[in-house]
């Protein structure tokens, strides 16, 4: 995987292929923080990662200088694998290993971006549980949006909160608000 942009543009981080992970790929992060871009200032925001694989969002995120970051995934190689970057690159990444159902059954401070990429063979009930809890325990700000990156075959955009969806390949993310805006 590759940096896209910021303080580590360019750089080439690569995993270990035993890592039971499908990264997104780079055309489609790149549209992403396109998106993202036109959103946010990074250096402002408070990020949350939920099955952050190989971290590669995480990353970019620090690359583009926020600071305050978490990855969460439940997978040891993938938890060991992100430690060990963020330790080379002092990027200011909080690991947490845990199941993400689980961890979103706790009580934290809200995040400004929470970004999900749940394997694509989850049911749609898993999918949906992953939105229902973000807004149901609080994990979101006010002015925050959810970003749950899933196959082009799978449709969240019944779910409340939905503003809208873009797709790239066969990868489609889902934008959630807590005021859903229409987004062409």
């Amino acid at each position: 995987m590759r940096i896209i942009s910021g303080i580590y543009k360019s750089r080439r981080i690569v995993a270990p292929k035993n890592l039971p992970v499908r990264p997104t790929t780079g055309m489609a992060k790149e549209s992403l923080f396109n998106i993202l871009n036109n959103l946010y200032y990074f250096e402002d925001l408070s990020v949350l990662d939920l099955f952050a694989g190989t971290g590669n969002i995480s990353y970019e995120f620090a690359s583009r200088g926020t600071e305050n970051i978490h990855a969460v995934d439940q997978d040891l190689g993938c938890i060991k694998f992100i430690k060990q970057t963020v330790d080379t690159f002092k990027m200011p990444i909080q690991v947490i290993k845990s199941d993400v159902f689980k961890f979103l059954e706790k009580s934290i401070s809200p995040y400004d971006v929470i970004f999900a990429d749940p394997p694509y063979e989850f049911t749609d009930e898993q999918f949906f549980h992953i939105v229902e809890r973000v807004f149901k325990n609080g994990f979101l700000e006010e002015a925050g949006t959810l970003i749950v990156e899933h196959s082009k075959h799978t449709d969240l955009s019944v779910l409340e909160h939905h503003s809208y969806s873009k797709t790239y390949g066969g990868n489609t993310f889902s934008f959630f608000e807590r005021k859903a805006l229409i987004i062409a």
